[in-house]
């Protein structure tokens, strides 16, 4: 899995696709503080623990660098912000019933935008899985040579209780 780079002074504009999904009830925000635990049980329900791991360093800055985007108070799907590293975008996780309905794209391009109003210039996406969906919406480009990038070594995730 490859690492991209997106150019946050050139990413399309959000409002529309805000109010298109506040029409459907679906929001997009940061994740706050005090909703730390029911942001980890949901991560652990729904992906690994490296996610999870991810997530949990995420909400410890200030403010926290994780959106979420919900519907009647539920979390649909996650981004983190400068998690792993600096300058990074990720992990970023939908539910299954909530793809293909623009909820995705959103959240990405909520947390681009919020890279560049950090001050950021360019943003990376470490170790991608989706490579197409990321050309698409944020017009992001593969580093050559990035694999495995950062996420060489890894130990392994802890066994299931």
């Amino acid at each position: 899995m490859h690492d991209m780079i997106v150019r946050l002074y050139r990413l399309p504009d959000i409002q529309e696709g805000t109010q298109a999904l506040a029409q459907c009830g679906i929001r997009i925000r940061r994740c706050m503080p005090y909703e730390l635990l029911t942001l980890q049980h949901w991560v652990s329900a729904n992906f690994s623990p490296k996610w999870l791991s991810e997530a949990t360093v995420a909400m410890a800055h200030q403010p926290p660098g994780c959106l979420i985007a919900t519907r009647d108070s539920a979390i649909l799907g996650f981004v983190c912000v400068d998690a792993t590293m600096r300058g990074f975008l990720g992990p970023m996780g939908l539910v299954e019933t909530a793809r293909g309905q623009g909820i995705g794209r959103m959240l990405l391009l909520t947390a681009l935008h919020e890279m560049r109003h950090m001050g950021y210039a360019y943003a990376i996406l470490g170790g991608v899985g989706p490579v197409d969906f990321y050309r698409k919406v944020a017009a992001a480009e593969v580093i050559p040579n990035s694999t495995p990038g950062i996420y060489e070594d890894l130990l392994p995730d802890p066994p299931s209780c």
